[in-house]
């Protein structure tokens, strides 16, 4: 006869339960405990707040370039001569860095708008003000490395590796830019 106790090993019992129900409740808790920390991340609501701005474009005058604040950075918006819109066509073919045709960097010839952030190591170009050195191009200069954007926000010297980033825009009434769509 067998008189050996049968194999309970792969039967559950109160002590898998309790297991299973401390594992939970410590999953549970500290889920709870890192929500504050999670939710500090979101945005704040200055910066929501910001998310989306006007800029009214009617007082710029033809060459002029200013600079507005959105989402924290800096962005840059140029009322572009006929010289500067020729000078930015003709170098549509010109061996590049980040390869882009005038046309597919704005939506109206007259107005560039740019993020006006060194896309090498997060510097803000210079160029803004006519006193201001803008290179070879006639754009922006970064100082700090070197390089060198044209009329267009091209970088055509330097070590930048792509061109100035351009914000989502859209030209809404006569002479009204809404950055941040």
């Amino acid at each position: 006869m067998n008189t050996s106790k049968p194999d309970n090993s792969k039967r559950p019992d109160r002590r898998d339960f309790i297991y299973i129900a401390a594992g939970s409740g410590l999953t549970a808790g500290a889920a709870f405990a890192a929500w504050p920390f999670i939710d500090s991340m979101n945005p704040s609501a200055d910066v929501m707040a910001k998310s989306k701005i006007e800029v009214d474009l009617k007082p710029m005058e033809v060459g002029q370039r200013i600079t507005v604040k959105w989402g924290g950075k800096p962005v840059f918006i140029s009322r572009r001569t006929a010289r500067e819109i020729a000078e930015a066509e003709a170098d549509d073919n010109a061996k590049l860095i980040d390869p882009a045709t005038d046309d597919e960097r704005v939506q109206q010839k007259e107005w560039l708008i740019v993020i006006g952030i060194c896309t090498h190591l997060g510097c803000v170009p210079v160029g803004q003000r006519p006193a201001q050195i803008r290179g070879n191009w006639n754009g922006w200069y970064c100082v700090c490395h070197g390089s060198v954007y044209d009329t267009a926000g091209r970088v055509r010297v330097g070590p930048a590796p792509r061109n100035l980033d351009l914000p989502p825009y859209q030209f809404l009434e006569d002479g009204i830019v809404q950055i941040g769509v």
